[in-house]
Order: C-alpha cells, then structure tokens, then sequence
C-alpha cells in the first residue's frame, strides 16, 4: 500500500506510523529522517538542505520532493510506502501525484490523525526531559515521575523544552492548520481520506488505522 499519513503535531504519527509500517511491511519514510540522512552522508541534495537550514531559512520544496523522489525509488518501497511528513502542502501534495502517476502508481489511502487541539496543547506542553538523557521523558498527567521534577531512570533534573511550551505549540498548530491542514481537502476530493480518532491507548489507534485499511482494500 502507498499511504500518507497526516495529523497535528502531537497526534502521534510517528508512532503510529513505526506500528503500521511494520503491520504491513513497508518502510516508514518520514521527511526528518529523510533530512538527516542525506545530511550526514552529505548528499548532494543533503548538503543542499543544510545551507537553507544553516541559513536559518526553509528547505524549499523542490528539495524536499527530490530526497522523497529518491528514497520512494529504493527497493524496499517497491511494492509500498508509509509517508510521514510529506507531503507538508498542497504544492507538494500535486508534486506527489505527478511523480506517482508518471511511475504509473497512486496512493490508497491518506490517513488522518485526528486530535482536539486542547489534545495537542496538554500531550505536547507536558512533556518533561531529563537533562542528563533526552530520552528519558515524563508527562505530568500521562507519565508522571515518582518524584515531581526528578527523573526516575538516573535521578536527573527534568525540565520543559523551550519548543514544548504552550506558546510554542499553539503557533505550531497555527502553521499546521495554515500549511498543511489543507492538503486534507484535496485529498477528500480525490476520495483518498481515511479520518482515524487518535485519542486512547496506542494500540487502539493503531488497530482502527489498520481495520480501515482493510475496508480501503477490500472496497478496491
């Protein structure tokens, strides 16, 4: 299956997609990882990527297209592939459907995460992080540590990330609503979209992700 996998911040796609990916044995292609690769065996496009971002600018898209075109042609994604983080606009998403359609292939399904933002604000603002280990991460409601501020692991401070802070999240779901939101409705108007409730347990979500495929299968 060729899928795109869509949502706000904090709804969880990347472990959604980790599961699904490995559920239907097809790689997970996320764009950060797609950044990072190409970076550190500084690709030509990788370093390409890097002096925009050095720059303190964005990666334009056509850059952003040219790694996906790339690792979409590996072998491995022969037979199917689970995006996640791209396409991030609608430009994008038409750049997609023309580089399918000119390998003679489509996609099946667009998955849509969907959270309430009050959701997104309390998941992502209550995060906490050792100092010591990034790793090792607590939420104050879902995943509280024994002891408020100490990390249970290695005893270590825990602290608020700057880019976990409630301010920072809501311009975050401002530039999702304005960027990427809208690739939603292009979808639906090609009869791709696949609306999934994100809230619950992580096996939940994966199973209703995974039993609506099923119906996107067997209605083809």
């Amino acid at each position: 299956m060729r899928i795109v996998l869509v949502g706000p911040p904090g709804a969880g796609k990347g472990t959604q997609a980790a599961f699904l990916a490995k559920n239907l044995s097809i790689p997970h292609i996320s764009t950060g990882d797609l950044f990072r690769a190409n970076i550190s065996r500084q690709t030509e496009l990788g370093k390409l990527a890097k002096s925009y971002m050095d720059a303190g600018n964005l990666v334009p898209d056509e850059v952003t297209i040219a790694m996906a075109k790339d690792r979409m042609e590996q072998p491995d994604a022969v037979n199917g592939f689970l995006l996640d983080g791209f396409p991030r606009n609608v430009s994008q998403a038409e750049a997609l459907d023309e580089l399918l359609e000119s390998e003679g292939m489509q996609l099946d399904a667009v998955l849509d995460l969907e959270v309430p933002e009050d959701e997104v604000v309390k998941r992502i603002a209550g995060r906490r992080v050792c100092r010591n280990e990034s790793a090792h991460v607590f939420h104050v409601t879902y995943k509280p540590p024994a002891k408020e501020g100490v990390c249970d692991v290695c005893g270590g401070e825990l602290y608020q990330r700057d880019d976990d802070s409630e301010e920072t999240v809501r311009k975050r779901l401002e530039v999702y609503h304005t960027q990427t939101e809208p690739i939603i409705d292009y979808y639906k108007a090609q009869g791709l979209v696949v609306t999934i409730p994100a809230l619950g347990k992580v096996e939940d979500v994966t199973a209703r992700a995974m039993e609506a495929l099923k119906r996107v299968v067997d209605d083809k």
